[in-house]
């Protein structure tokens, strides 16, 4: 017989498989519902055109590197604190989603500068701040990678992760403290048009359920590779 604690992985591998299936689901149809809206019948700006467009990739991908930095913090800070390994896992899990949502944000935003500013790039601070948290991810995603989920490597990672939660604040105040090319914070009820404002809360809410998705589904390959001399683990991998 298993203690209750040996068969807890077990059984969160169990409900990652429930919730994947369905969160998935929700997360292509908001995905695809949102940037439909947004990109094709979402009115044209006084402004910028059709090339504000860019948004309904920018803004979600943005929002979303920057949550999942602080989302990794959470999980590193917690598993220091507690011991729980479930917490580690969760910030590995998470580590590639954050660099992927992070590349995706400076590609759209270059794509989105070039017509409005005249250039790809330039060392705005809210750019370079954004670009230093894709260093840390793939910084990170190397030395969690090095000690292969083993217990002696997660302390140096947690810390490692925790430090580098000090960008985060100099992301979101860049274009306060200092004088940016960069647009200041948007407010979602004032700022922006509800026709325009609705898409872009559609594809936000769709990203966050994608990144959930694609966190259990790498937790389920953590743990995995955790148990793999476990006993209950050989039903999944034969079924």
């Amino acid at each position: 017989m298993y203690t209750e604690q040996e068969q807890e992985p077990e059984k969160i591998y169990a409900c990652c498989n429930k919730v994947i299936r369905v969160l998935g689901f929700i997360s292509l149809i908001l995905i695809v519902f949102g940037l439909t809206w947004g990109m094709i019948y979402a009115p044209e700006d006084r402004i910028q055109g059709n090339g504000y467009r860019i948004i309904y990739l920018h803004v979600p991908a943005a929002i979303l590197s920057v949550i999942i930095y602080i989302f990794m913090a959470f999980c590193a800070v917690l598993n220091m604190a507690c011991g729980i390994r479930l917490f580690s896992w969760l910030a590995s899990s998470a580590m590639l989603t954050g660099m992927v949502s992070t590349i995706i944000a400076l590609v759209t935003g270059a794509i989105w500068g070039k017509p409005m500013w005249g250039t790809w790039w330039v060392w705005d601070a809210r750019l370079t701040s954004e670009l230093i948290l894709l260093f840390l991810y793939i910084s990170i995603i190397a030395l969690n990678n090095s000690f292969n989920y083993q217990r002696n490597g997660e302390k140096i990672v947690n810390i490692f992760i925790i430090i580098g939660l000090i960008n985060i604040p100099i992301i979101h105040y860049s274009v306060d403290w200092w004088n940016t090319l960069h647009q200041g914070a948007t407010d979602l009820h004032e700022t922006i048009d509800i026709s325009m404002r609705v898409p872009l809360r559609i594809t936000i809410a769709g990203f966050f359920a994608l990144f959930i998705t694609l966190t259990l589904m790498h937790l389920k390959n953590i743990i995995l590779q955790s148990e793999i001399n476990k006993y209950w683990v050989y039903k999944y991998v034969i079924k």
